[in-house]
């Protein structure tokens, strides 16, 4: 329009001007008419030209635009529904088929007979995770959707790719991959119990019981070694299944194959413990079972069939295992009663040779010290005559002063005159020492003793002496032990009465080793307890629920089930304290309540725990550390740093059944060189 405005107005005045002049002449009025034309020729055109160039370029920029837009939206969506849709394994497993048979591309796509509504061009261009960016624009020219495949793109970039669809979608398939694992968890849950609870047993067995002859011992539990050993016997294992099975299966040639096989296997492994041990020709044996069993699996695997015949060995080892421990503990329970010969043989020479001695020779010097508070006591309850020696022994060796210690030692009367003998001969240094005899405490009867009148009756008697009762087991075999029936174990109860003329006294077990001086205790403030013991309970062990029978009334109502246990074998006792709260005479309104042992079964630190209960001090555990004699993985700077050890339990230092690696700490205060020992072989 602007155009022919303008050729408009120029005709206007070329008309006047033409008018004006006409007088002059008309020789201007063509050139008027050749502008006009001109004009009008090149309005149009130059319209229509500047319109197709910018149709052109827009065109052109729109396309490369939408190109640009639909592979980014491609790629996005793709890689988004690959991720929900398949975990990391799967992606890596399509990733490597990939690689197998090489990438894909839109011509094996069309080739499979897709809608005719997607245009193919330049087949052959294909765009892979390695192509550049210009490539992917340039490969993305060749192609553009049309007809229907313009509105699905449309209509999935406005309802498609969204972050909430998105989120639902993971939470569905999220969904869908937990009740999957449950119903596969569900499936294997009655299998995962069963092979649990055989493994658990097995586990419950207790290694300390077995001692050194035990091969679930903690020296022998290193799984780097005895590699071969293993092996065979694992092929053995697996070879006795597919023998049930092939004979399950009717396949009696390969069964006999097995079975054949096995005993080769059987031979090779003889009683090696320890892959040195094995024969040469092991290798060879390994070789031909495990060819055989490669043949077994392929003609016999079934995975149920497996897995039930091993369940069914797993448990047929648990219930062996099972009953090798209660043998095991039988025959502990057995060893822990009996006296070593060499031990017997030393009480009796001893013995024989004290009542051989003049009266003038049988008195201990220094007695002016046994009633002297100033001085440094000890009791000591034994009728082993070596295991006292030790403890003295050891305890004057690490004493600063050991002329201001007492030893008050009581025995019994078969091994009074041996223990007597032994310390007259082995006088402990500058230390005073004196030997009682716990049978000449008149005062010490069953009228006054409730321990004694039970001992003394049927029903105790009935319990440990005859066998036809009832509650078998090791758990009531340990209760039989003599000890219990001796007075030397409750002698403990009555030491104000055994030593009225004393305030305080250390109470020392005739089965722990002294390794420092223990003067220090004699220091320590109590605070008005009677009794200075180190406590024993750990998490959810050694407390008092784990001694007494709080299904009874009084117990439950006068004790907490959580409250920690403590130790005998070093105890220091406040004597005057003791008196002020008549700790005896608790023990004896205890000790009556007990006698059809409703409260607590025998022994004499469940009495203890109760006679003691809010009156006893804990110690630091430096001062005494336990276990020795049943529990193989004690620290040994625990040990070293301990000024007692203790050998509770079974395994006593001076029993064959000694745990190896704690025995040293004992046998280094025995004279080998005495004449009484070496002629009783306690050397050997």
């Amino acid at each position: 329009m602007m155009m022919w405005d303008m050729a408009t107005m120029a005709f206007k005045r070329e008309n006047s001007m033409t008018s004006g002049q006409r007088n002059r002449g008309g020789s201007g009025s063509w050139m008027s008419i050749v502008v006009i034309m001109l004009l009008l020729v090149l309005a149009p055109a130059g319209y229509f030209f500047g319109s197709g160039m910018y149709t052109s370029i827009d065109v052109n920029d729109l396309s490369t635009s939408i190109s640009k837009q639909d592979v980014d939206w491609r790629a996005k969506l793709a890689f988004q529904h690959i991720r929900s849709l398949f975990s990391k394994r799967v992606i890596d497993v399509i990733k490597a088929s990939t690689d197998d048979l090489g990438p894909l591309s839109l011509d094996s796509f069309r080739k499979n007979n897709l809608s005719a509504s997607w245009k193919f061009t330049e087949q052959d261009h294909v765009i892979n995770s390695t192509s550049s960016p210009a490539e992917i624009t340039e490969g993305t020219r060749k192609w553009t959707p049309t007809g229907k495949l313009e509105k699905i793109l449309d209509g999935h970039s406005q309802s498609v790719d969204t972050p909430e669809k998105l989120a639902r979608r993971k939470l569905r398939d999220k969904r869908r991959e937990n009740r999957a694992a449950d119903l596969v968890k569900n499936d294997n849950n009655v299998i995962i119990k069963l092979e649990n609870a055989a493994i658990e047993r097995s586990k419950s067995v207790d290694s300390a019981v077995l001692g050194k002859y035990s091969i679930w011992r903690k020296e022998n539990d290193n799984e780097n070694i005895d590699t071969t050993i293993r092996l065979v016997r694992d092929q053995m294992i697996m070879a006795r299944v597919y023998m049930s099975i092939a004979t399950m299966k009717n396949k009696t040639q390969l069964a006999h194959e097995l079975q054949s096989q096995l005993k080769e296997s059987q031979r090779a492994l003889g009683d090696a413990t320890a892959d040195a041990d094995l024969n040469h020709s092991v290798a060879e044996k390994i070789k031909a079972m495990g060819q055989l069993l490669s043949k077994a699996k392929e003609q016999l695997y079934d995975c149920k069939l497996v897995t039930g015949k091993l369940r069914a060995m797993l448990q047929s080892a648990d219930e062996q295992v099972r009953s090798l421990k209660k043998q095991s503990m039988f025959l502990s329970q057995i060893a822990a009663k009996t006296i070593p010969n060499g031990i017997h043989c030393l009480s009796m020479r001893l013995t024989i040779d004290y009542y051989l001695l003049p009266l003038e020779k049988r008195v201990f010097p220094r007695r002016e010290n046994l009633e002297n508070p100033d001085l440094y006591h000890y009791a000591l309850f034994s009728d082993n005559v070596l295991a006292a020696s030790v403890v003295v022994n050891s305890t004057i060796k690490n004493a600063k002063e050991p002329e201001k210690h007492v030893f008050h030692l009581v025995s019994d009367k078969l091994n009074f005159g041996a223990m007597n003998m032994w310390f007259l001969l082995n006088p402990p240094g500058k230390a005073t020492i004196h030997v009682e005899n716990v049978d000449e405490f008149k005062w010490l009867n069953s009228s006054y003793c409730p321990v004694l009148r039970q001992l003394e009756s049927a029903a105790m008697k009935e319990y440990y002496f005859k066998s036809d009762h009832q509650t078998t087991g090791s758990s009531n075999l340990k209760y039989r032990n003599p000890k219990y029936l001796s007075m030397l174990n409750h002698l403990r109860f009555y030491l104000p009465q055994v030593y009225p003329k004393l305030n305080k006294i250390l109470f020392l077990d005739d089965d722990i080793v002294v390794q420092k001086d223990l003067t220090g205790l004699w220091k320590v403030d109590l605070n008005g307890k009677v009794n200075g013991a180190v406590e024993t309970c750990g998490e959810s062990f050694h407390r008092f629920d784990k001694y007494l029978n709080f299904s009874n009334p009084h117990i439950a109502r006068n004790f907490d089930p959580n409250a920690c246990g403590w130790a005998y074998g070093m105890n220091m006792f406040d004597l005057d304290v003791w008196k002020k709260k008549d700790i005896t005479g608790i023990y004896h309104k205890c000790q009556n309540m007990n006698e059809d042992r409703v409260l607590w079964k025998l022994g004499t630190l469940p009495p203890g725990l109760m006679t003691f209960y809010g009156l006893t001090h804990p110690l630091d555990k430096s001062w005494h550390v336990l276990g020795l004699g049943y529990n193989p993985s004690i620290d040994k700077r625990d040990i070293e740093k301990a000024a007692v050890i203790h050998y509770n339990g079974n395994m006593k230092p001076w029993l064959e059944l000694a745990m190896t690696k704690y025995r040293s700490y004992w046998v280094k205060y025995i004279k080998f060189d005495h004449p009484y020992v070496r002629g009783c072989k306690l050397g050997e």
